[in-house]
């Protein structure tokens, strides 16, 4: 992420996107008996609409804005959200949706099953290009309409009348209840949409949303303004009255506010302050199901860049000497210090299947890298010693903890293979355009698990996803991540999602780095903020305790 996504996704730092704050009329005292909260978003959202969102900074404005037909409750499971019930059939390929039907847009107007059945096609119209199809290829023709290759009516998403929506699924999909709470399958007003195509998403008057919160303010580069949604089904129960998101990407900045008393809640304090913080109980860390990593453009466009260096990121044994040139143990001591775990695979731990076991079974090289190794890769490529090596570019967003880790790996990859990086740092909302268009070489990635399954981090690397940024294309890769998705077994498809890890991590179209952990600094009196370790941040039940 998204969730899937991740992410979810946004600025990912150095361990995360996004920061929480309290908003009050004495800001600088940060004193007030008004239940507001100024949160950080940190970097501005390339875009708010659900279906084309796949950074977390803009999923953290969606979740409190929309509600799908689940929501995800403190342990990240899916209960009853627009939906109140359902049925699902003894195959588990059809689920029935009886929708409540006291649930309102912020308008006023009634929330139909009419409208999840406009977004989720939405969602797959091909001219929609939103990245996330691929998230509803679970449906019945899905995929195939997606690709042009069926029509709207045939996708097997029905609404059987105002209030119960019919799905009906290629294949039995075990987290499919979890994927209703993700911010692509939320609903919208197609009347609203359709006469504001290209901007609805950008204007409180046409940001209708059916979530706790509705949008009144959207300035530009500073500032999200949310308020309490009265026409909420569980308004009752919504303590905030005010969330002011502030968009301060410079994480000295941001601390330096939360000590002034104007945040009260932000993540990503710097790098160099974080063992203090830790230690004097102003930070603390929380679980953050993701991995930071490099992606490599192996495809075609990556020749009209530099054909030489396409031409060498093309060798699987070169990718895998710039990966295993990578001393992660050092990278986390010396510059990230914020306790990260060295990412040894793709798929982060803590992942358990219903095997009872981790689905992390093994690494794939040692966290301190091998050196000897990767040299001898290089020179089986044709570079000993990085000899006649093209210049490579690293691309990254614009933060200290990137460009931190963009420093120690460009020293790492010089000192140990002979091999000139360039650095390039570029804006979020740009950066977002840039790799996705794959006009980059190397690019600083990071995902977040859009669910608590090992898939949401493997068929983002199909060929046909639209989250795919290297350009990887590998047939037995699709192959065995189309027959996991189809196995009822549990066990086989755990199997099969192994077998796709390694094919994976055999390719290296990516370079994992570490996995996250969430470091936060928090005022006492903030209460009952959920951090999701999928990313999200949820304030439909946090208040302010003085």
């Amino acid at each position: 992420m998204l969730r899937k996504k991740a992410a979810k996704l946004l600025t990912l730092a150095l361990t995360a996107v996004l920061s929480v704050s309290l908003f009050a009329g004495c800001a600088k005292s940060g004193q007030t008996s008004e239940q507001v909260i100024r949160y950080n978003l940190g970097s501005e959202p390339k875009t708010l609409d659900p279906a084309l969102n796949s950074a977390i900074d803009g999923a953290t404005v969606i979740v409190n804005t929309f509600v799908g037909l689940t929501r995800l409750d403190s342990q990240d499971k899916p209960i009853p959200g627009v939906a109140e019930k359902w049925d699902v059939s003894a195959d588990g390929m059809t689920y029935k949706f009886y929708l409540r039907k006291d649930v309102k847009w912020s308008d006023g107007k009634p929330v139909t099953a009419h409208d999840f059945e406009y977004a989720w096609k939405r969602a797959l119209a091909p001219e929609t290009a939103a990245e996330y199809a691929y998230q509803l290829y679970y449906i019945k023709n899905g995929e195939a309409y997606n690709a042009g290759k069926a029509k709207a009516e045939d996708v097997g998403v029905k609404a059987l009348d105002d209030y119960t929506l019919e799905v009906t699924l290629e294949y039995p999909t075990p987290y499919f209840l979890s994927l209703t709470a993700f911010p692509t399958l939320m609903p919208v007003r197609k009347d609203i949409v359709e006469a504001n195509k290209d901007t609805w998403a950008t204007k409180p008057e046409t940001y209708i949303g059916n979530g706790p919160f509705k949008l009144v303010e959207w300035k530009q580069k500073d500032r999200i303004v949310l308020e309490k949604n009265p026409n909420f089904y569980d308004a009752a129960n919504v303590k905030l009255s005010r969330i002011e998101m502030r968009m301060i990407e410079d994480q000295t900045a941001a601390l330096a506010t939360f000590q002034s008393g104007e945040l009260d809640f932000i993540e990503s304090p710097p790098t160099q302050q974080i063992p203090d913080l830790l230690s004097k109980g102003i930070a603390k860390k929380y679980p953050y199901l993701g991995n930071y990593f490099y992606v490599i453009n192996v495809s075609d466009k990556a020749e009209k860049i530099d054909p030489a260096a396409a031409k060498a990121l093309k060798d699987v044994r070169v990718r895998k000497a710039l990966a295993l040139a990578i001393d992660r143990k050092a990278l986390i001591e010396t510059v990230t210090k914020a306790g990260q775990v060295p990412a040894t695979s793709f798929v982060p731990n803590s992942i358990i299947m219903q095997d009872g076991k981790d689905f992390k079974n093994k690494d794939y090289y040692k966290a301190e890298g091998d050196v000897e190794e990767a040299k001898k890769l290089l020179a089986e490529a044709g570079y000993p010693n990085g000899q006649g090596f093209p210049k490579l570019v690293i691309t990254y967003n614009t933060g200290q903890g990137h460009q931190n880790i963009a420093q120690a790996i460009q020293a790492m990859w010089k000192e140990k293979l002979g091999i000139e990086v360039e650095l390039t740092n570029q804006e979020w909302k740009v950066f977002q355009t840039t790799r996705h268009n794959k006009d980059y070489l190397i690019a600083r990635h990071g995902w977040i698990g859009d669910y608590m399954d090992p898939m949401t981090f493997l068929d983002m690397w199909t060929s046909n996803s639209g989250q795919n940024d290297a350009g990887y294309k590998n047939p037995e890769y699709d192959k065995k991540i189309d027959a996991a998705k189809r196995e009822a077994d549990p066990i086989k498809r755990i199997q099969l999602m192994h077998e796709a890890e390694d094919i994976l991590m055999a390719d290296m179209p990516v370079i994992p780095i570490y996995y996250y952990v969430n470091v936060v600094c928090m005022k006492d009196y903030v209460k009952d903020v959920h951090k999701s370790p999928l990313g999200f941040v949820f304030f439909d039940k946090a208040y302010i305790q003085k």
